[in-house]
């Protein structure tokens, strides 16, 4: 057979595959009424922009963490750290009012993040071959930029296309869940281009992805763009936000972003402990790894490297369980993966060892990834479509700053607090603390709901919505 005959039935085997695959995940995303009504064109949209980012974060990844010592590495990831908060200073006072004005326009204002990103990895990918980095940094920060932004405004739109019968929490779970897949396949192809050709080929295929995502965008359906006063909520219970028990004040004061309400103000805070939680545990075990190490016949990268999978894991089985939630209380899902994580943190700093930090980072990581579904789920629920963009981006910039806290704390602990059973323990006492402070108020709401439903005669009921 010839050269050219064994290409082409390789090129056929390859659109074979493609093509299958195509139709599974298109199955996947559309299932449970999500195409007619524009849920899974969401969620494929949302897969194409994970893959455009995975094959940035490839073509510009460095390797300083692991070519540099441990006190070098401690200055370049501390500065990364910061830098990571950079975007936000624009995400919170700036995109977020600009995507509530444009919830007219959604899909031009998604299909722009879309294109914008397509042109800056273009421009990149110049600039990376001309080793230009008046150019390269700009571009680079303004795609995390439209990152984020693209970010609020897919989480701001769900509501608009949720089938009826489906939780909110499942719908931002598929949408994560086949993120994470895009990126997972991307992200070797880019590191492929790389190690092939160059780090601006990964760039190319970023563009050509955003472009095809811009595309995308223009194509969700026409009810995306029109606004009305209530959004479909994932239980009847809950028509509006002024209309939730919980809720106090007029719908003035409600609509105002300091002011959410109590439920929205207490599932921020339980994700934001999480996340600080997270970013702790990620920097803090990575760097006493590289110190001290836990187990001789496993090296210091191969343990990194267990560690990194078992964060992942952990990311991915929080999407899962999500996805597969069939509950239709947020509140409930938030509250116990902050328990849950307290729990284990106890029990690990008890029998601190490898296997400990293994078993720690992947429930710190699905914490993070559990708890931001039931977060998402309770903003899109409770948060009239007025200020619903900018809520997220401040939620977003919230949760940034305590996850670059957390890791910086756990980058300081890690030189002066080498030993992990104390270590540990004290971070299981602060979230101990954290849960028994968050969780208080909430049951003085609940005993006040019990005593006015007594006084107007009501039947005492559980509160669905906790």
């Amino acid at each position: 057979m010839s050269l050219w005959a064994r290409t082409g039935a390789a090129g056929r085997a390859v659109r074979a595959v493609a093509q299958k695959m195509g139709r599974v995940t298109r199955r996947a995303t559309h299932a449970g009424g999500a195409g007619g009504t524009g849920l899974g064109g969401l969620i494929e949209l949302n897969a194409l922009n994970s893959a455009g980012d995975a094959l940035i974060a490839v073509a510009l990844a460095g390797t300083m963490f692991f070519n540099l010592d441990v006190q070098q590495a401690r200055s370049q990831v501390a500065l990364y750290l910061l830098v990571t908060m950079a975007p936000f200073a624009l995400v919170a006072p700036l995109i977020g009012p600009v995507l509530d004005h444009m919830r007219h326009a959604r899909r031009i204002a998604i299909a722009g993040t879309m294109l914008a990103r397509g042109l800056l990895c273009w421009g990149m990918a110049g600039a990376v071959l001309h080793k230009d980095p008046v150019t390269l940094m700009p571009a680079a920060f303004g795609a995390l930029v439209l990152s984020k932004a693209f970010g609020v405004s897919r989480s701001a739109v769900t509501p608009r296309v949720l089938p009826a019968g489906l939780a909110l929490v499942t719908a931002n779970a598929r949408a994560s869940f086949t993120g994470l897949v895009a990126a997972s396949i991307m992200a070797p192809l880019g590191a492929g281009l790389v190690a092939l050709a160059n780090a601006g080929w990964a760039l190319r295929l970023a563009t050509l992805v955003f472009m095809i995502g811009a595309i995308s965008a223009m194509r969700l359906p026409s009810h995306v763009d029109t606004p009305d006063a209530g959004a479909r909520p994932s239980d009847p219970a809950q028509t509006h936000a002024d209309q939730a028990q919980d809720h106090t004040g007029d719908r003035g004061r409600w609509r105002t972003l300091l002011r959410v309400g109590p439920v929205v103000g207490e599932a921020m805070l339980v994700n934001a402990t999480l996340r600080a939680f997270a970013g702790f545990l990620i920097l803090y075990l990575a760097f006493l790894l590289r110190t001290k190490g836990f187990v001789q016949p496993v090296s210091p990268n191969v343990a990194l490297g267990l560690l990194a999978a078992a964060a992942g894991a952990g990311g991915l089985a929080g999407t899962g369980l999500g996805a597969l939630v069939k509950a239709r209380a947020p509140r409930a899902i938030v509250f116990g993966t902050l328990a849950m994580a307290t729990v284990t943190a106890a029990v690990c700093a008890a029998f601190f060892g490898l296997v400990a930090a293994l078993v720690v980072a992947f429930v710190g990581a699905l914490g993070q990834s559990l708890g931001k579904l039931g977060l998402d789920a309770i903003v899109q629920r409770e948060i009239g479509e007025e200020i619903r963009s900018s809520t997220f981006a401040v939620s977003e910039t919230v949760h940034q700053l305590v996850w670059v806290t957390g890791g910086l704390t756990g980058l300081g602990m890690s030189i002066v607090a080498s030993n992990g059973h104390l270590a540990l323990a004290a971070v299981a006492g602060a979230l101990a603390l954290s849960l028994a402070a968050l969780a208080s108020p909430r049951r003085s709401r609940r005993a006040v709901r019990r005593r006015n439903r007594a006084a107007e005669g009501e039947p005492s009921v559980a509160d669905t919505t906790a």
